[in-house]
């Protein structure tokens, strides 16, 4: 008799479970906390009784719903494709993510499936990351380091605002990515405020490491002291600050719109960049042309008074 009682109830539990999935895929998240809490009290009361089967026997439902749940959203993220053509901000599917764990946190939080969640966060944070790089290197529009260091900046400030332990290690992955990303967009850009100089010094540095000695480089035809005053010449203050703007600019298109804060973020690695290669310079130019009186036509102050100027002409 009790035997067919809890079918009955087994059957309707069932069919109740199936009624929510269909619903909302995201009443699944929901009905494993619930469900689960119930199976840990009954299991508690008598692991035996009818009930704690009964619910045990739901709880395997619900979870397998939810792994298919899991796969869905990370076959979803997989197949997500950039629209040829189209600028680039946030993906979609990023923002997607940051939606997912604001809602699937407040259910979670404090649940004895916490586990499962965060199992399905890994998986889902793995696809994310994937798909970043596959789509950056698939635009048309934006460059592939301003697709990967925007979405790994967006990825890297959701993970520090939940603070979710089992994210750490893929928290410091999008960190190091983002970091790489703005590198590498950085050394593509930078070199064109200063192209002849930066391509003159080039030289020196492949000729020394051939074994020219420091002190020979001046007597080299190509890398003579008239030469580097010529070259010097192309580059004073004013065309330096103009090449700045040309960048500054060159940033602004390729960043998402309204996103000031991550173009602030981007110029100052420009603007360490520019003085770790001016610093470069004058220390070649010390050790390769002592004595020479030959210097640069503007100064470290004069470039961070044209890093702040520019940025702060762009605020206004």
């Amino acid at each position: 008799m009790m035997t067919e009682i809890f079918t009955v109830v087994e059957n309707e539990l069932a069919q109740l479970i199936l009624f929510g999935k269909e619903l909302d895929q995201y009443n699944t998240l929901n009905m494993l906390v619930v469900i689960g809490q119930r199976v840990d009290y009954a299991r508690q009361q008598s692991d035996g009784s009818f009930l704690a089967k009964v619910l045990g026997s739901s709880l395997v439902k619900v979870k397998t719903n939810f792994d298919d749940f899991s796969a869905r959203k990370i076959k979803d993220i997989d197949d997500w494709n950039l629209p040829k053509g189209k600028k680039c901000g946030v993906l979609p599917f990023v923002l997607d993510f940051e939606n997912f764990l604001e809602l699937s946190e407040n259910i979670f939080r404090d649940s004895s499936r916490r586990s499962h969640i965060d199992k399905a966060y890994k998986y889902m944070m793995q696809a994310v990351i994937r798909a970043i790089g596959r789509n950056a290197s698939e635009s048309q529009k934006t460059p592939a380091e301003v697709v990967e260091f925007q979405n790994y900046h967006h990825l890297n400030a959701c993970l520090a605002s939940f603070k979710i332990a089992a994210l750490d290690q893929e928290r410091k992955e999008v960190k190091n990515l983002y970091n790489d990303a703005v590198h590498r967009y950085v050394n593509s850009m930078m070199g064109r405020p200063m192209e002849k100089l930066s391509n003159f010094f080039e030289g020196v540095k492949m000729i020394m490491e051939g074994g020219v000695r420091a002190e020979e480089v001046g007597y080299q035809l190509k890398f003579s002291k008239q030469e580097l005053r010529r070259c010097i010449k192309e580059y004073s203050g004013k065309d330096i600050k103009k090449g700045l703007e040309s960048l500054y600019h060159k940033i602004e298109k390729h960043t998402a719109e309204n996103d000031n804060r991550l173009q602030q973020v981007v110029w100052q690695f420009m603007q360490e960049e520019f003085i770790s290669q001016y610093k470069h310079y004058e220390d070649l130019i010390t050790r390769c042309y002592p004595d020479s009186s030959i210097r640069l036509e503007f100064t470290i102050k004069d470039v961070l008074d044209y890093f702040t100027n520019i940025a702060m002409s762009q605020k206004a």
